[in-house]
């Protein structure tokens, strides 16, 4: 690996613990009304509305277009291919927890879809009934016994936790794109990527209600804990009477919940 990309690494690291301790003092909700594990909700909601006036002004709007103007076909090839790639990240992943069986699997997928599928534009790995579970490796932090941690709301980026955003960094280098030595096509390819998760969850938004910071954020720690847990979530400490959604019929990546 360049040097460049070394200094990208620590740069990274470094930028996101500046964010951690600035949320360490940034929040002003009364200690009694926190959410037990949203310490710094003040900071976090700062945060929110930065990113939602941004996905509203620029990323909404394009996701939109490339809606109405790509046929269903080709958004679907899109995000098979992008999720096809996720495979090598969840095939590690899955041997660091100890899950070979789930190694395998996401393997196998990975070969099919390469080849068979074209690329990873057809998912025909699913078409054999070859499912696993998606890995990462704030999950893999979660399994070695990181099971709880503090929400934590990235810029530009959107829901975490501390755990989650310590795995990002090595999320990043285990996705392929990240090798791509062009930096126009590796931009564009990431560019697609998110404007194309980003509409995967333009009718998802209607199940939205009441506060958004609040529903955001329980859906993600929920469906953190469900995917840590591999479905196995027991009494919910997070629901309320706003949240109700069953994660067994959702299909969500790292970057849902986007604000």
């Amino acid at each position: 690996m360049g040097q460049t990309r070394k200094g990208s690494i620590i740069q990274t690291l470094m930028t996101l613990a500046m964010v951690a301790v600035l949320a360490g003092c940034a929040s002003n909700i009364p200690a009694e009304e926190r959410h037990p594990d949203d310490p710094w909700e003040g900071f976090n909601r700062r945060v929110f509305v930065f990113n939602d006036a941004l996905d509203r002004a620029v990323l909404k709007p394009v996701s939109r277009g490339y809606r109405t103007v790509t046929p269903q076909p080709v958004q679907t090839g899109v995000g098979n291919f992008f999720s096809n790639l996720g495979e090598i990240r969840t095939a590690l992943n899955s041997l660091l927890q100890g899950k070979p069986g789930n190694a395998g699997i996401a393997s196998s997928r990975f070969l099919i879809n390469t080849t068979v599928g074209i690329g990873g534009l057809w998912d025909f790995a699913t078409h054999m009934e070859i499912t696993g579970r998606d890995e990462d490796f704030g999950q893999t932090l979660g399994v070695w016994g990181w099971e709880e941690s503090r929400y934590l709301v990235l810029p530009f980026l959107g829901p975490s936790t501390v755990r989650d955003t310590t795995g990002l960094p090595l999320d990043t280098v285990t996705y392929p794109t990240y090798y791509v030595e062009d930096d126009v096509w590796r931009i564009g390819l990431t560019a697609l990527r998110v404007v194309d998760m980003r509409a995967g969850l333009l009718d998802q938004e209607e199940l939205i209600h009441g506060d958004r910071y609040v529903f955001i954020r329980d859906a993600y720690l929920q469906r953190r804990r469900f995917e840590i847990s591999d479905g196995e979530l027991g009494d919910d400490p997070f629901a309320s009477d706003d949240f109700d959604f069953d994660f067994d019929d959702a299909d969500f990546d790292d970057t849902d919940f986007a604000d």
